[in-house]
C-alpha cells in the first residue's frame, strides 16, 4: 500500500514530519577523515584484551540492563560511585534520554551553535523549545553573559568542550557561573576531552554540583566508534531518572565486554593520544601554510579550516583524490569551512598533498 493510501503525512507527529534519514555523506575512499574516528594503531595489549573479552562473551543471554560491571569501572575511573554513572548505546542515546526526561514542551534547551547537530535534532524530536546563543563569528568563543541570561529561563543547557566542529575549549568558570546563576541542568559534552590538555575536564565538579552532567564516550580516544558505548557522569538522582526512561538492553553484551576491557586497559592508550595530538599540530601547521587556508586552534582530534570554494574543494578531494572530509560550508556561521579529522601521519600527508594541489588550482 502506497503512502497516498496510508495518509502518512497526517499520521506522523507534526514535530517529526520534516525529518529525513541521517546521512553522513559517506563515500568509499582510500582516506576517510570525515567522522572524527581514531584511525591510529592501538597497542597490542589493548587490542588483545578487547578481543579476549569478546571471545569469552556468551551470546545466548540478555545483557545486564544497566551494564553494572562497566559502570563500576567507569565510576572507578572518575572517582565516583556506581550510582553516578549511566551507560548508553553511544553518547547519542544518553543525550536523547536527557532531553526525553528533562526537556519537552515549555522546557527550553539552550545551546551555542555551531555545535553538534544532534542537540537541535533531539530537541525537535522531543518537542523541546530550542534557544541558541551563537558563538563569535571570528573565534567561536561563547558570549558568557548572553548564555547565562538565556539559561535563566531554561530547563537544560548543553555546552561542548572541546566543541565539535570548532575545536575550542570552555572555561571552567563559565560552567560554574551557569550553575551558580541559573536553575538549569547543565550538560558538558566532553566526547573529545582526552585530546585536550590535562585539567580540561569538569567531571571532578559533579560530586559537589548536582545539576552538572558530563557526557563521555569510548568512540574517540578509545578507538571504539563501532561499539557504540557512551556514558554520563551525574548526580545519582539524575541517573535514576535516566535509568527509568532508557531502552532496556540498549547496550549489548559485546559492547559491554569490549568497553569494559577498554576502560580497564585505558592506560595503554596514552601513546596513541599523544600521537594524535602531535599529528593534530603537524596537520594544523601544514594546512595553515597553504594559500588562502585559515585554521582554527583545536583541542580535539579534528581541525576546522576555511578554504575558498570549500564545497567544490570537498567534492574534488573526494572524487579526484579519494579523500573524504566533512563539509560544513552550508552550516550557519561556517561558510567555506571543512572539518578534517586527524588521521595517521600517512593519511594526513595524503590530505595535505591533495589540498596543496587543489588550493593551487582553485586560486
Amino acid at each position: 500500500m502506497g503512502e497516498k493510501n496510508l495518509g502518512l503525512a497526517s499520521r506522523v507527529r507534526p514535530a517529526l514530519r520534516s525529518f529525513v534519514p541521517y546521512d553522513p555523506a559517506f563515500s568509499p575512499c582510500r582516506v576517510n577523515l570525515s567522522a572524527n574516528e581514531n584511525t591510529h594503531e592501538m597497542p597490542a595489549e589493548y587490542v588483545g584484551a578487547v578481543r579476549a573479552a569478546l571471545a569469552a562473551t556468551p551470546l545466548n543471554r540478555y545483557p545486564d540492563p544497566m551494564a553494572n560491571a562497566l559502570r563500576d569501572a567507569l565510576a572507578e575511573r572518575h572517582g565516583v560511585g556506581r550510582g553516578s554513572v549511566v551507560v548508553g548505546n553511544g553518547g547519542d542515546e544518553v543525550l536523547f534520554n536527557l532531553l526525553l526526561a528533562f526537556g519537552g514542551p515549555g522546557r527550553p534547551l539552550v545551546t551555542c551553535p555551531p555545535d553538534f547537530s544532534e542537540y537541535a535534532l533531539f530537541a525537535q524530536m522531543t518537542e523541546t523549545p530550542h534557544v541558541t546563543v551563537p558563538r563569535d563569528a571570528e573565534d567561536f568563543s561563547v558570549d558568557v553573559d548572553a548564555l547565562v541570561a538565556a539559561a535563566r529561563g531554561a530547563a537544560l543547557v548543553i555546552v561542548t568542550s572541546p566543541n565539535n566542529p570548532t575545536g575550542n575549549l570552555l572555561d571552567r568558570a563559565l560552567v560554574e557561573r551557569l550553575l551558580d546563576e541559573t536553575d538549569a541542568l547543565v550538560l558538558v559534552d566532553e566526547a573529545y576531552v582526552e585530546f585536550a590538555p590535562p585539567g580540561s575536564s569538569v567531571v571532578d565538579l559533579v560530586a559537589a554540583r548536582p545539576r552538572l552532567v558530563v557526557l563521555r564516550t569510548l568512540s574517540k580516544a578509545f578507538g571504539m566508534a563501532g561499539v557504540r558505548a557512551g556514558y554520563l557522569v551525574a548526580d545519582p538522582a539524575v541517573v535514576d531518572v535516566l535509568a527509568s526512561v532508557r531502552q532496556i538492553y540498549s547496550v549489548d553484551v559485546l559492547a559491554q565486554a569490549a568497553a569494559l576491557a577498554a576502560v580497564t586497559h585505558r592506560d595503554a592508550l596514552a601513546p596513541v593520544v599523544a600521537d594524535v595530538t602531535s599529528e593534530r599540530e603537524r596537520l594544523s601547521a601544514g594546512l595553515a601554510a597553504l594559500p588562502g587556508v585559515r585554521v582554527w586552534p583545536s583541542a580535539g582530534n579534528f581541525v576546522l579550516v576555511r578554504v575558498p570554494g570549500a564545497h567544490r574543494v570537498w567534492e574534488r578531494l573526494r572524487d579526484e583524490h579519494s579523500v573524504l572530509v566533512r563539509d560544513f560550508s552550508s552550516t550557519p556561521g561556517l561558510g567555506d569551512c571543512l572539518r578534517i579529522s586527524v588521521g595517521t601521519r600517512g593519511e594526513n600527508d595524503v590530505l595535505l598533498d591533495a589540498l596543496a594541489t587543489l588550493t593551487r588550482e582553485e586560486a
